[in-house]
């Protein structure tokens, strides 16, 4: 939530000014209205591996509560296992995405998040706490809160077009990193395999990656070697 003292408030949301809601139509929904939303699919906040994005997500109102019941999650069920802990909590961080056309905001929402988990992963382990773990979860906080436009499905430039990263969890702490456009996951891309169907019964389809990276171990997702291949 916003400070009061660097927000007006409107109605139940805060807005940081009359402007930016006027060129942007940014406004911050408060904390009651996002858990009313979000209970409504509370199981689903609940799923450790459950994809959310939020793509106007401001500096992250909906993005830390969703963070916040995954880590409630993570500590009923880790807590007693540093290693199992940190990672199921590489799967639950990467499950969270964001895009937002404001830079201040991306900022400040990366920061939230990034605070958010490491202050109960401090609380959970203290001594214990890994300094590497910690650059692995804000690597991927950076990667998937995104400056861009939902709209265009581009960067606010417009040179370049939103690219989301899947984390997937393999055997022995690794974790496979594959690439997606925005625009390519919205498409619907018919795959030849016949028994392979959506819930609803109908043929199954599955976007193609633009980048595949090596399968590396949670601890290592940050280092300059896996990151440029």
């Amino acid at each position: 939530m916003e400070n009061k003292s660097n927000c007006d408030l409107v109605g139940q949301s805060l807005i940081k000014s009359r402007e930016r809601v006027s060129r942007h139509g940014e406004v911050f929904t408060a904390l009651r209205e996002v858990n009313a939303m979000l209970d409504l699919v509370k199981s689903e906040t609940e799923r450790i591996e459950s994809r959310f994005l939020e793509p106007a997500c401001g500096n992250g109102n909906f993005l830390a509560e969703i963070l916040r019941r995954k880590l409630n999650i993570l500590s009923t069920r880790f807590s007693r296992s540093r290693i199992d802990y940190e990672f199921n909590a590489i799967i639950a961080v990467g499950s969270i995405y964001g895009i937002e056309i404001q830079i201040d905001n991306i900022e400040e929402c990366r920061k939230r998040l990034l605070g958010i988990f490491s202050e109960e992963y401090m609380r959970l382990f203290k001594k214990l706490a890994s300094a590497e773990f910690l650059k692995s979860i804000k690597y991927i906080i950076d990667t998937n809160i995104l400056w861009g436009d939902a709209l265009t499905l581009k960067t606010p430039n417009g040179d370049k077009p939103i690219t989301f990263a899947e984390w997937s969890a393999v055997t022995a702490g690794n974790i496979k990193r594959r690439d997606f456009t925005l625009d390519n996951l919205l498409q619907n891309q018919p795959i030849e395999e016949p028994n392979l169907f959506s819930d609803l019964g109908d043929e199954a389809f599955i976007p193609t990656p633009i980048r595949e990276y090596p399968i590396t171990h949670y601890l290592k997702l940050s280092n300059h070697e896996y990151t440029n291949k």
